[in-house]
């Protein structure tokens, strides 16, 4: 399992307040949620293992592993209150950014724009499936054979073709965002000339067009003088790419 499962780290003034989550809290969490039957493909066990009692989850035949320990540590460092409720409420946000199955993606899956990289400096195509609010990427399983992961990446690149969004116009920037799932923007990018045209339907037409991107943020399009701008001012990581560029990228 990944670092920082539940969020950052507590600041100090938290720390010196601590609260500690135990694994008895997280094992009564995970028999109450077990209990409440949260999705019908979704099955929660709990297992005595060798290094303590993990939990085994098991959503639609992929199956994932985690010691309740781990779990227990990472509410701590989280700040997680060690309350009934807290716990709760942070396992359910957790079951909620589980690994997604293979089928799931090959049925529902689309494709965005997102880092392939720890430091932001390259995009890449990533799958990614909607759960409520939520976007959660899918990672190939260690079954997943290399014909059914291009065959899931070409269906998502399809469903991001028909991903509707709405464009505003503010002077020489063009802005795009979905009207579907927050997160789900940059899907637009799959069609740039219907994007450009739309654009040019509504009066404006940058003579050298480049995309800024910024994962699970609505997209700009401008010139690139506005869009180096745009990006010297963001708060968030961004990159910008001249249109033509994006029928070269590759997969996260």
């Amino acid at each position: 399992m990944s670092e920082a499962l539940f969020g950052a780290p507590a600041g100090l003034f938290q720390r010196l307040n601590r609260s500690e989550v135990q694994v008895s809290d997280v094992r009564a969490a995970v028999t109450g949620l077990a209990a409440a039957d949260l999705h019908p493909d979704l099955r929660l066990e709990l297992l005595d293992g060798v290094r303590g009692p993990m939990l085994l989850l098991d959503d639609a035949g992929r199956r994932t592993r985690v010691q309740l320990g781990e779990l227990a540590v990472e509410m701590t460092r989280a700040r997680v209150a060690a309350t009934p409720e807290g716990v709760t409420a942070a396992l359910t946000a957790w079951l909620a950014r589980r690994p997604v199955p293979d089928g799931i993606a090959a049925t529902e899956g689309v494709a965005v724009l997102d880092w392939t990289d720890a430091r932001h400096t390259t995009l890449g195509w990533r799958v990614v499936v909607s759960r409520g609010e939520l976007v959660v990427p899918w990672r190939p399983s260690s079954t997943a054979t290399l014909p059914s992961v291009h065959q899931t990446r070409s269906s998502a690149l399809g469903r991001a073709a028909v991903v509707e969004a709405t464009l505003r116009i503010a002077g020489p920037l063009a802005l795009w965002t979905s009207t579907a799932v927050p997160g789900l923007d940059s899907a637009v990018l799959v069609r740039p000339e219907a994007l450009l045209a739309e654009m040019a339907g509504r009066g404006l037409r940058p003579r050298d067009a480049h995309m800024v991107v910024t994962p699970r943020r609505p997209v700009a399009c401008a010139d690139a003088p506005v869009a180096r701008r745009l990006v010297a001012e963001a708060a968030d990581d961004c990159a910008i790419l001249p249109w033509r560029a994006l029928a070269d990228l590759g997969w996260a």
